[in-house]
């Protein structure tokens, strides 16, 4: 089997989360400027064997699309372009980056630590992973 490939995108930096190859454990990979990140991915998939992309897609409270959804459609069509075998889906990401804070809390982390917003965005990543496990 091949690794899932989740991504918390956004406008500066994206969460990258990944599954083992037996797609049972989602892990945190890393944070990446998003300018950077189809390079990123470009040299990521050479060493790997990525099955699916799974991209947050932010929703409002009451079920529409958010407004930085804007941002992730050129991305999602040079994706599309650049990984042309490889599907993309999409996750609803509400509320992850409260959970990712929750879960940095529970954790531990100190306030200092809290603050770091690549881990957030790592975290958040890992947790979209997670759901889509869930509900596989």
């Amino acid at each position: 089997m091949a690794r899932l490939l989740a991504l918390d995108y956004g406008k500066i930096r994206t969460g990258i989360a990944v599954t083992d190859e037996l797609q049972i454990i989602a892990s945190g990979l890393t944070t990446v400027a998003t300018k950077e990140l189809i390079n990123f991915l470009k040299d990521y998939v050479k060493k790997e064997d990525v099955e699916l992309f799974l991209v947050g897609e932010p929703k409002q409270m009451n079920n529409e699309v958010s407004e930085s959804e804007e941002l992730i459609l050129p991305f999602l069509n040079k994706l599309k372009l650049t990984f042309p075998k490889i599907p993309i889906e999409r996750v609803d990401e509400r509320f992850t980056s409260k959970m990712a804070f929750q879960t940095m809390i529970d954790g531990g982390l100190s306030k200092k630590q809290r603050k770091n917003k690549a881990l957030v965005d790592e975290i958040s990543a890992t947790i979209i992973l997670q759901s889509y496990l869930y509900n596989k």
